[in-house]
């Protein structure tokens, strides 16, 4: 039977070696992160570097010492500087390239003897010894390192006798001989802490992320004839059609957008995005009809909002899971675009087709921003099913369903939407996307309505108003990288929108329309990170009721356009994306003049 020593003793000899037991006191495992003592004077300190004899004596002073420790640095190791301590946790690892500790050591041996008597955390984050397989010189020193937190413990709880002299013995000797591994970790541990109180000082918040994206736009559009566009009124039962001469000159415009993502638990985001602009795109501005352009302004190039140089609100919204598969997003403003009919190569921002009329199917969307929730279920590997109801609340309207009494997130003469997206993933590089929209829209103050798939405006095909609209949309969209350096898209939509007239006799109407797509993609065009994109669009084929439209009906031509676009990352933050379209029969009429589009933007994100 092994010996059990005086109290008395076993303070002098844990004195012999006290010195070095506190070192990677914060290195509870070799993947934790070390964990600071804020209540220390000095802050890159993690506990007193030597105990007196009466402090070891005395409980509570003992405890004070031990103890009190919290997740602090943790923190603000998954904060937004997460990549800087990487840096200098790769610094601390490299005692790895010292000679491993084997199982056949004595010191293995010794130091799992000591873990099973004592417990305490074995250097594995899943409080595993790992008996049989061999460790660094690193890992054997934390895991000694918490056999001496354990022995501590037992002084400073006033049982003592549970420490045999052997084992005191035994651990002497490991840490004189880890005591250069010890004393090299106590180094850079304090570097690291120091390095981190830097960090949480002048962070923005422990909660908070602060992200910004600014665009430069220089846009210019030109054509060699007179443009017919539609007003968007009836003269004589007919829409009023007029020709525009005009040349407009290059522009010069800009686009912010602040976002601040706000995370509690780690896996939720409350999200805002604000913006300011003061673009007016010649090319819809200029040439297009009444109501929705079928023109397709460049995505980057828009008024944020409905004023100049002021500042909005495009998304508010609450994202958080239930289980690891199933996540909801709730919210004011929620944009209907960044979680439906999306596609790999058709986001702007991140490389890829960028006119309005090519990063979505201009006639499945109803509620472009909304107010109410969306959930998202992660069935398996390949399939992905989204749902979600949005009230519209739109920062390009005067004023928004959802926040209107009037109309309301369930009320009549309102715009909404029910949208419903399988996706299946075959492979990691191939997406199909089968989307189903179930609209509602409003009108506006003369009962016209300009909500889609509506593109453009529409009555009663009389010039009388309507009371509203219920439309049914679906949609099969795909993306596929076929290789590293070539990918192709594509995507169809075919939408029927039912008009009610608010003139009693009047009948009921329908508008019936199509949209599609194909595309190729160029990743890596160039330079690593770049990517050019040719994509072809129809973006408005009216297959039935053309006679309910009062603007971008036209003279029964459909219009087509051909984009080619280029991507150029020229640092992390900062970007150049060329852009030029070419559309032929714009707004629907067969024998209007092509117009030709050129669009360059400078991107900067923060």
């Amino acid at each position: 039977m092994k010996s059990r020593l005086p109290f008395k003793q076993i303070i002098l000899l844990t004195l012999l070696f006290g010195n070095f037991s506190w070192i990677v006191r914060g290195f509870p495992s070799v993947l934790a992160a070390p964990k600071v003592n804020k209540s220390s004077a000095n802050a890159t300190t993690l506990i007193p570097e030597k105990l007196d004899t009466q402090e070891l004596t005395t409980t509570s002073a003992a405890k004070s010492k031990i103890g009190d420790y919290d997740l602090s640095l943790e923190r603000s190791i998954q904060s937004k500087q997460q990549g800087n301590i990487h840096a200098l946790m790769t610094q601390i690892t490299d005692v790895s390239e010292l000679s491993d500790v084997q199982p056949s050591d004595w010191a293995y041996t010794a130091l799992q003897s000591l873990i099973e008597r004592y417990g305490g955390i074995a250097g594995y984050s899943d409080n595993t010894f790992r008996g049989n397989q061999a460790l660094t010189r690193y890992e054997f020193a934390a895991s000694l390192n918490t056999v001496l937190d354990r022995i501590k413990e037992f002084i400073a709880a006033g049982t003592p006798d549970k420490i045999t002299t052997e084992d005191l013995e035994t651990l002497r000797r490991l840490q004189e001989e880890f005591a250069a591994e010890l004393t090299t970790l106590r180094g850079r541990v304090d570097t690291l802490e120091a390095h981190t109180a830097e960090l949480e000082a002048n962070e923005f918040s422990t909660t908070t992320k602060l992200n910004g994206l600014v665009s430069f736009n220089i846009v210019g559009a030109t054509t060699n004839g007179s443009v017919k566009r539609e007003t968007g009124r009836r003269v004589g039962g007919i829409p009023e059609v007029e020709l525009v001469n005009s040349k407009p000159n290059i522009t010069f415009s800009y686009q912010t957008v602040l976002g601040l993502n706000t995370s509690f638990t780690g896996k939720d985001s409350l999200v805002l995005q604000l913006a300011a602009g003061n673009s007016r795109t010649p090319v819809t501005t200029e040439y297009g009809s009444g109501g929705i352009s079928t023109l397709g302004l460049p995505l980057g190039d828009f008024l944020a909002g409905t004023q100049l140089d002021t500042l909005t609100v495009f998304d508010l919204y609450y994202s958080f899971p239930i289980t690891e598969s199933f996540q909801v997003t709730v919210g004011p403003r929620i944009n209907w675009l960044t979680l439906f009919d999306i596609n790999r190569f058709t986001n702007p921002y991140a490389g890829g087709a960028g006119s309005f009329n090519a990063v979505n199917s201009p006639t499945l969307i109803t509620t472009v921003r909304g107010a109410g929730a969306v959930v998202s279920w992660k069935l398996n590997d390949q399939f992905t099913l989204s749902s979600g109801y949005l009230a519209e609340s739109n920062e390009f309207l005067p004023t928004n369903a959802a926040s209107d009494p009037a109309r309301g997130l369930f009320g009549s003469n309102r715009t909404n939407s029910l949208t419903a997206m399988l996706t299946y993933s075959p492979t990691r590089n191939a997406n199909i996307r089968f989307t189903y929209v179930k609209g509602n829209q409003g009108t506006n103050q003369i009962g016209q309505i300009f909500e889609r798939p509506i593109i453009g405006l529409a009555d009663d095909g009389r010039g009388g108003p309507l009371r509203g609209g219920s439309s049914n949309a679906f949609s099969v969209s795909a993306d596929w990288l076929l290789n590293q350096k070539f990918g192709v898209f594509g995507r169809y939509s075919y939408s029927r929108i039912d008009l009610e007239p608010a003139t009693p006799g009047v009948s009921n109407g329908n508008v019936n329309a199509q949209s599609y797509q194909i595309g190729l993609a160029f990743p890596d065009l160039g330079s690593e990170g770049a990517i050019g994109v040719l994509s072809y669009t129809v973006p408005y084929s009216v297959t039935e009721g053309r006679e309910y439209l009062v603007s971008t009906g036209g003279d029964g031509g459909n219009q087509y356009e051909l984009e080619a676009t280029y991507f150029l990352p020229l640092s992390n933050n900062i970007a150049i994306n060329p852009s030029a379209y070419v559309i032929w029969n714009p707004n629907n009429f067969s024998d209007n003049p092509t117009i030709y589009v050129g669009y360059l933007r400078m991107q900067f994100v923060f």
